[in-house]
């Protein structure tokens, strides 16, 4: 069994940052050159090759019992908890752009410079404290109100707290112009964006990675596109017409920015992941999701996916982290063997792209993606016994809404010895631990 990372190469020298991706060049080990596939609009790759690694790993199962039975609760509960699109905009700590939507609102291009920074930082934010005193964390108010009071935020939510409280007090860190120059914005003054709260014991890992993904992206931006995220959409809308989708979006974003490029090589093969450049295009989807768009069957167009085919967010997947694998298997969505289960019990960590690491991560899309189909099933059986909603159209069930779902999920529940009350369950396990630039 061979699998092998496509490491992201971001190259440092004291002073001096530059990123250089080797994806294209990984050959094979007879030294062929491993293709770039190239699939046809509507076919998302992540899915696809998900698919075959997770068979030709064979470490992951999915448990079609607890797929069923977690598909039923996580309907209820979102439909209890009128979960839709919107939600994202009810996290304190995210930035929204005002409505009604315009492209010339100056929110706009600021609440896209947010996102775009948010996701080329979205990843390792697994603590070696977990669960101890001192782990990272960085302290903030709650969310933007003026009045809310300062908390320590940890995991994902440091990242966000930083980069807000960093806007608040003068340093223009979203702007791409500005963290590409090494001049205007040097790696102290990143380093004292991220600083931790008095009481931490650790600091935010891969800080140096992080600087270079900064780097690399925000030189991208200001060459390419106008020094900023709305500058790449202008050019995504002009190369399709206004009539774009999301994943086309994405292959967009994986081909203009290496460090947005989750691939790995299993047994020959290119497997795409696509983590980051999924939730960068899913934020920003969700973030302009329109106000007066019925759910789940929106009729108002996307502003910023006005085309005949909308959004098409049903072709995005799930985003393959450390947090939502986790819930996965406590929902006995996914069942580990007894030796990979050992394996993460005893926190040992996985080298990126170990065959361990990437069976989770496809099995996770695998899996998210069939509790979809379950919950579009148990939906379709509602409404010809006329007893349910309407589905399909634009809001239609995806998996970036049951991975949104699923990830605030497991993040209630952190820290919870008992887990997901209401549910089916196995004990919880530990997450798997990778040091990686792509989640």
């Amino acid at each position: 069994m061979t699998v092998t990372i496509l490491a992201p190469s971001l190259t440092l020298a004291p002073g001096r940052h530059s990123a250089r991706h080797t994806n294209d060049d990984v050959q094979a080990g007879d030294n062929r050159p491993i293709p770039r596939d190239t699939y046809t609009d509507g076919v998302n790759p992540v899915l696809e090759t998900s698919q075959w690694a997770v068979k030709t790993l064979n470490l992951v199962a999915l448990n079609e019992n607890g797929i069923a039975s977690a598909a039923q609760y996580v309907r209820a509960q979102m439909r209890r908890d009128s979960y839709t699109p919107r939600t994202w905009r009810t996290h304190p700590l995210h930035l929204c752009p005002a409505e009604p939507f315009a492209w010339s609102d100056p929110s706009t291009r600021a609440t896209l410079d947010w996102i775009f920074l948010i996701s080329s930082l979205n990843f390792s934010f697994w603590s070696e404290r977990e669960g101890q005193r001192g782990r990272y964390g960085v302290a903030w108010r709650a969310g933007w109100d003026a009045d809310s009071e300062t908390v320590v935020h940890t995991g994902y939510w440091s990242l966000v707290a930083a980069v807000n409280r960093a806007l608040e007090e003068g340093i223009p860190i979203t702007d791409p112009s500005f963290y590409a120059s090494e001049a205007r914005c040097p790696d102290a003054l990143i380093e004292h964006v991220f600083r931790p709260a008095p009481q931490c014991l650790e600091r935010i890992p891969l800080l140096r990675e992080r600087i270079a993904v900064l780097r690399q992206n925000g030189a991208i931006l200001c060459e390419k596109y106008n020094s900023s995220f709305y500058g790449f959409l202008e050019a995504f809308r002009a190369r399709h017409d206004e009539c774009g989708t999301t994943l086309q979006l994405v292959k967009m974003v994986t081909k203009s920015f290496p460090s947005f490029r989750d691939e790995t090589i299993c047994e020959g093969r290119r497997i795409y992941l696509w983590k980051r450049a999924q939730i960068l295009v899913a934020e920003t989807w969700a973030a302009f999701y329109p106000a007066d768009a019925s759910f789940p069957c929106a009729s108002s167009p996307h502003p910023l996916f006005p085309g005949p085919l909308g959004a098409s967010i049903h072709e995005l997947t799930m985003f393959a982290d450390y947090r939502v694998p986790q819930i996965l298997h406590h929902l006995r969505i996914l069942t580990y063997s007894p030796a990979l289960t050992k394996l993460l019990r005893a926190r040992i960590p996985l080298a990126p792209g170990a065959p361990e690491e990437v069976a989770i991560r496809a099995a996770s899309i695998v899996a998210v993606e069939r509790v979809r189909q379950e919950i579009l099933r148990l939906a379709g059986e509602e409404a010809s016994d006329g007893d349910g909603e309407e589905s399909g159209g634009e809001g239609e069930v995806s998996s970036v809404l049951i991975d949104f779902y699923l990830w605030d999920l497991a993040k209630l529940v952190e820290d919870s010895e008992n887990g997901v009350d209401g549910a089916e369950t196995v004990p919880m396990l530990p997450i798997h631990r990778t040091r990686s630039i792509w989640y």
